[in-house]
């Protein structure tokens, strides 16, 4: 059943969110500062492509006290474009019944896109 919904997922908005953090991450990548957050976002694109079968928890051990700092830095240079890709996609898809569930899904994103740092992918 993952399967299905992976597939589906990546129809539904899934890889051109996923794309959108790729793209994202190389960029901050370029600069030493930015290799923390370009991290970060191969990390949710790699989410964004299987996200089924996955799940997000908080995690303090991961940046530490950082998280914070990060969060805000995050949400002033990237969060806050790529949120607003997945409240994009979710209204597209809350328009249909089929789209509900992946709707649903883009909107939990949409609250890790505002803050990455702090949670851990299991």
């Amino acid at each position: 059943m993952r399967l299905v919904g992976n597939i589906i997922w990546l129809i539904m908005g899934g890889f051109a969110t996923a794309l959108e953090y790729l793209t994202s991450g190389l960029v901050l990548c370029l600069t030493i500062v930015g290799i923390p957050f370009g991290l970060q976002c191969f990390k949710l694109a790699i989410l964004m492509l299987f996200p089924f079968g996955r799940k997000v928890v908080s995690s303090s051990a991961v940046t530490g006290c950082l998280s914070l700092p990060l969060n805000i830095i995050w949400i002033i240079f990237s969060g806050f474009w790529i949120a607003i890709t997945h409240l994009f996609f979710g209204v597209l898809l809350a328009i249909t019944i089929i789209g509900i569930p992946f709707a649903k899904q883009h909107f939990k994103f949409m609250r890790l896109a505002f803050t990455p740092f702090g949670k851990d992918i299991l």
